[in-house]
């Protein structure tokens, strides 16, 4: 196929997109702070602590049976705690990775990480390893495609087989406490098989499809689409952020969620750790450099990561100098001096205290906490999360407040659980998940179409890994499972049909077609009772903690 016009409309499309940001911009400084929405449910203030790298049988495969040796946080479920799809005795035993020969030195039962185990080494989590580990839906090739060997312990945690590892209630204490107060899912995966930056892009476009190379020579994080064009499935920095690498950056075409809610007056913000580049650590770092010590991994550890950030990937909606906004009140807002809606992650909590709590934020931890193995720790991350929680429940908006737990994707982490594939890839050296490369099959293939075509484009294999997905909120379920498909892109869903009555973003958007997250709340009580944690335990206080930073 002769690309050659297309990369003319796409320059054309480029200039045409930065022309349009000005304008936009423009509008918000004219517009100021907008008017509350309506909104479809109770909900008025969203919040999506979006963590990372996470599978669900990582955290919850035993679920809601803790270990509770000495020494550990306790954790004692109810006895009206409903059953997970976790890991059942036959899977602890009998597991087909222990069995498979493939597997090698690392072939293993799955096995109990305690929390003097908690800084892990980080595996692998390709899009094409993730299919491989599957193996059709076998899921027994985990430690041959996505193992890698950690140090420091005995036994299979020095091997490939430390996939196969799994926390329980004495480590992910809080998360745990959480499920028995509110509600989860288990039944929650990735879009697509693959690393962050796609597991972020679609949390607020539902479509990959549509990469452009900005700099570089590497394109590994990107295939052909079979239509002309490519797709996303690895990371890379994005475009123009004056932290991203110098090397190797992209750039993504069409709309996402920020664009539709802009465009309807509704406040929103992505709230990142290490963004403002003006604040000095403890430590002294500063810029793009700031970093943070952790005790669990022993090291400090970037606080800003580029290719977890997917609105800076597009022109529409990129913070790309970190311009800082011009007040608190105007956080959130289209007049925020230039922000453009993308923040660090101190100004969510100042702005709420100043009394701005935008109706959506996003808010992603400093790298140090967001539980990304190698670099973070399940220990470090409770203490984020407990923090925004125990923050948020002392607000005179919490009665009107739902917040969302969920991953990028799960570091390739054993989970027994392979979804029915809702959408075939067919790359021949990329796909390997039922075959060599394939994905499904051409039935399978929903024909969402991509930016430029409408036919079926390759690179998005999925529903791809599953993860844990919690709800917090007065109007989620008490102590309630529940087990109807979502993925990322369902977050997606109940922003549009919250705030914006069903708007879709189009362009083949996975929005479309993704499951409804509103089975996890009850939208007839509202009734669920605040639950305060202690974040360095995890376990419940019988009084108030003061959250946030």
């Amino acid at each position: 196929m002769n690309t050659a016009p297309r990369a003319l409309l796409g320059i054309c499309l480029g200039l045409m997109s930065a022309a349009s940001s000005v304008n936009v911009i423009g509008a918000r400084v004219r517009s100021g702070r907008s008017a509350p929405r309506a909104t479809a449910t109770p909900i008025k203030h969203l919040v999506v602590i979006f963590d990372e790298n996470i599978s669900f049988d990582h955290y919850f495969g035993t679920y809601p049976v803790a270990t509770n040796p000495p020494g550990e946080p306790p954790f004692h479920a109810s006895p009206r705690t409903p059953r997970v799809n976790g890991l059942t005795t036959d899977l602890r035993t009998k597991n087909p990775n222990l069995t498979n020969p493939d597997n090698g030195a690392g072939a293993t039962n799955p096995f109990r990480l305690d929390r003097t185990q908690a800084a892990t080494s980080d595996q692998s989590h390709a899009y094409t390893a993730e299919q491989r580990a599957y193996d059709g839906g076998k899921a027994d090739r985990f430690p041959k495609y996505t193992g890698k060997a950690g140090s420091g312990g005995s036994g299979a945690f020095n091997t490939t087989g430390i996939v196969m590892g799994y926390f329980d209630g004495n480590t992910v204490t809080a998360l745990w406490n959480y499920a028995q107060h509110f509600a989860m899912s288990d039944n929650a995966y990735s879009d697509q098989y693959g690393p962050s930056t796609p597991g972020a892009i679609n949390l607020i476009s539902g479509q990959t499809n549509g990469v452009t190379v900005a700099a570089g020579t590497r394109s590994s994080y990107a295939i052909p689409d079979g239509e002309g064009n490519k797709t996303l499935i690895g990371d890379v920095d994005p475009a123009g952020d004056s932290c991203s690498s110098t090397s190797q950056q992209a750039a993504m075409w069409g709309t996402n969620i920020g664009d539709l809610l802009s465009g309807a007056g509704v406040t929103w913000g992505w709230f990142s750790g290490g963004f403002d580049l003006t604040k000095v650590n403890a430590n002294g770092t500063t810029g793009c450099r700031r970093s943070t010590h952790s005790d669990v991994t022993s090291g400090n550890r970037a606080d800003y990561v580029p290719h977890h950030q997917p609105f800076q990937f597009y022109v529409s909606t990129a913070n790309p100098a970190h311009t800082r906004p011009a007040s608190m009140s105007a956080v959130g807002t289209n007049a925020d001096g230039g922000a453009n809606h993308q923040y660090d992650v101190d100004d969510f909590f100042a702005a709420v205290r100043a009394g701005n709590f935008p109706a959506v934020s996003f808010l992603k931890p400093p790298g140090y906490e967001d539980a990304h193995a190698g670099n973070s720790d399940p220990i470090d991350e409770q203490r984020f999360v407990v923090e925004v929680i125990n923050f948020l429940e002392q607000q005179p908006d919490w009665g009107s407040t739902a917040v969302i737990v969920a991953y990028d994707d799960s570091d390739g982490w054993y989970d027994h659980q392979m979804a029915p594939i809702g959408n075939g890839s067919f790359d021949g050296s990329a796909d390997q998940l039922t075959g060599p490369g394939t994905c499904g099959t051409t039935d399978q293939t929903p024909r969402l179409g991509g930016i430029w075509s409408p036919h079926p484009v390759n690179g998005r294999c999925g529903p791809g890994t599953r993860q844990p997905f919690l709800v917090i909120s007065p109007w989620a379920r008490s102590n309630y499972v529940d087990h109807a498909l979502i993925t990322q892109s369902s977050i997606l869903r109940f922003i549009e049909d919250n705030w914006l009555g069903g708007a879709r973003i189009g362009g083949g958007s996975f929005d479309a077609t993704a499951g409804r997250i509103t089975g996890l709340f009850d939208f007839t009580g509202g009734k669920n009772a605040r639950l305060f944690l202690d974040p360095e335990l995890g376990t419940v206080t019988p009084a108030p903690i003061r959250g946030g930073r």
